[in-house]
Parts: structure tokens; C-alpha cells; sequence
């Protein structure tokens, strides 16, 4: 979340829960390690969150710069070790990054596949014609 334009309220109860750019998002503070981290707040209903709680950084207590770095590099096919010589980290914390990206991925695939209301088998098909125009490699 770059800007706060682009946040928007997590409290599923809130009436303008989801909606981004209505300017009931305001900075309550930073926090973190290096305090590098946004601690937003809803005025429509009072809820603080993370700036990252939405993100698949939420929750890693690592700088915003090395996940995506550990992303650049397992996305070039290097693996977790090769990734933690790279970029000195240990390969705990690169496999942590890398499986909570996975799950975040999958996470949102299977909503925007939800949405499409298709069957297995029709999702099946999808990614069988996705894979034969080279769009999507396994």
C-alpha cells in the first residue's frame, strides 16, 4: 500500500468495509523493529489495523525490501538455500516467506475462481486451454 488512497477499512462490519479512497483512513502511528510500519484507523468505526494486514507481508517480521527480494529470486527459480546465500538470510526465514506468499496466492486465486462460479471440471478445462496457448507454465 503505497499510498493511503489505496487503503481501505478490514472490520467486515464497518460500512465502508473494502471500499478505497473515501478518506476514513488515517496513520495512527508505526511500529515494527524498524518502525517501519503503518499503524492505520477507520473513523467510520473506530477499528486500528496493520497496513499490511491485507498483504502477504502481514505477520513477517522481516523488512518489506528482502521479501521482495526473496520473491525476485525464487520467481528466477533459485532455491531456498541458493536464496539464503544470496541474500544472507537463513533458510527458515526464506522458506517462512515463501510459503506464506504461496498460501496468500492461493488464497486469492480460489476467490477470484469462486467468482467465476465454474465447476471443477470447467476450472480444470480453463487451466488445461490457459496452459496449451503457453499463457500459465506449471
Amino acid at each position: 500500500m503505497e499510498t493511503l488512497s489505496e487503503a481501505f477499512c478490514i472490520n467486515s462490519e464497518c460500512k465502508d468495509f473494502g471500499a478505497k479512497g473515501l478518506g476514513n483512513i488515517h496513520t495512527r502511528g508505526r511500529f515494527g523493529a524498524e518502525n517501519d510500519k503503518l499503524l492505520l484507523y477507520c473513523r467510520t468505526c473506530g477499528k486500528r489495523f496493520s497496513q499490511s494486514r491485507s498483504t502477504a507481508f502481514f505477520g513477517l517480521r522481516v523488512a518489506d525490501d528482502t521479501i521482495i527480494n526473496v520473491m525476485d529470486c525464487a520467481s528466477e527459480g533459485a532455491g531456498i538455500r541458493e536464496t539464503g546465500r544470496i541474500l544472507n538470510l537463513d533458510k527458515d526465514t526464506v522458506n517462512r516467506i515463501v510459503l506464506k506468499a504461496e498460501k496468500h496466492c492461493e488464497s486469492v486465486l480460489s476467490n477470484l475462481l469462486m467468482s467465476l462460479k465454474m465447476g471443477n471440471g470447467q476450472i480444470a478445462k480453463l487451466i488445461s486451454f490457459i496452459e496449451k496457448r503457453g499463457i500459465l507454465k506449471r
